[in-house]
């Protein structure tokens, strides 16, 4: 299955269980007690249903990958991240190739959505009404235009003609501004200093990109996972800035698809498409000519809570790969 990973917490089984360690002369005497035998019993009985998320990740992949072999999609295609958070205090975390670096397309705007919210909150970018456009824009629409203004703010960079080398390594210096800020943070194989283009970009901005194109943005499941974990905890900046956050990410998957757009759909063409009435969305998708991704956060209506990250490579036009991983993982769930 390639790279895998998960860190699993104890079920609460395990941890409530451990209170009958000790010698056996206590475990005796603590026996002897009605009342702490209907305590024991109630916590057990009350204890939900254990999530195994690596075992649903594994499952899903490897079915997913088992589905679409006719349409040629390989191993290296697909990279997951999956983390259940159902009891927030202890997320439980599974991925396939969750570290593997990845041209992110348009979900890089969701760490640029982050640093914006961190910058205003240090007094390092205004709090003004143009940038919470830029911003609404940038989430909303999946607007490239606006995100050259986010991130322009950010570094205090902008697109030009060609500098000089002196020039070129103060500006380049500047641009990784947001490079610093999460890796800080501990994030890792991962890349945030370029503008998502249409056509491509010129002068500075192609030559600060490299010839072969090494320097573009790499984000890998695990941190994109991770990033927006937070932001549905409250612990993105602030409470107060992850709901604002939040209210730019949340989707709504049963609306009537839009008649004068050939784009997809960021509720409609992804994670959205395997959920069922009831369920609730907040997401950043991202699409070109050669990826497919989805940063998902679900909330089901039995009470599950999961971030479910998916990023495909080489399958664009394939609206069935990101909503087949999810719809496996959502069938499995424990009920």
């Amino acid at each position: 299955m390639g790279d895998k990973h998960w860190g699993l917490h104890l079920p609460l089984f395990a941890r409530r269980i451990h209170l009958f360690s000790g010698s056996a002369y206590l475990r005796w005497r603590l026996m002897k007690r009605p009342l702490f035998l209907f305590l024991v019993l109630q916590s057990l009985l009350l204890t939900p249903a254990w999530c195994d998320t690596g075992a649903i990740l594994s499952n899903a992949v490897h079915q997913t990958l088992a589905e679409f072999t006719d349409r040629k999609l390989r191993s290296n295609e697909l990279a997951v991240a999956l983390v259940d958070l159902t009891d927030v205090q202890h997320p439980a975390t599974a991925d396939y190739r969750g570290e593997a670096p990845i041209y992110p397309a348009s979900v890089i705007k969701l760490f640029y959505l982050v640093a914006a919210h961190q910058w205003m909150e240090d007094g390092r970018a205004p709090d003004s009404a143009e940038l919470r456009r830029a911003l609404h824009d940038m989430i909303i629409d999946s607007s490239n235009d606006a995100t050259h203004y986010v991130l322009d703010v950010l570094t205090g960079t902008t697109a030009g003609p060609e500098l000089s080398d002196d020039e070129m390594k103060r500006w380049s210096e500047k641009r990784n501004a947001v490079n610093r800020y999460f890796r800080a943070l501990g994030y890792a194989n991962c890349n945030m200093n370029q503008k998502p283009w249409g056509d491509g970009p010129y002068g500075r901005e192609r030559i600060f990109v490299g010839k072969n194109f090494e320097n573009r943005n790499a984000l890998t499941v695990n941190a994109t996972a991770r990033l927006l974990s937070e932001i549905a905890r409250g612990k993105a900046v602030s409470a107060e800035r992850s709901r604002q956050m939040m209210e730019l990410l949340k989707r709504d998957p049963f609306k009537k698809p839009p008649t004068d757009s050939c784009e997809p759909d960021q509720a409609l063409d992804f994670t959205g498409v395997a959920l069922k009435p009831g369920a609730r969305l907040w997401s950043k998708a991202g699409w070109t000519s050669t990826a497919r991704h989805d940063a998902a956060y679900v909330e089901l209506p039995g009470g599950a809570h999961f971030v479910l990250v998916t990023f495909t490579a080489a399958h664009a036009n394939d609206r069935n790969i990101i909503p087949a991983i999810a719809r496996r993982i959502i069938d499995s769930w424990p009920k």
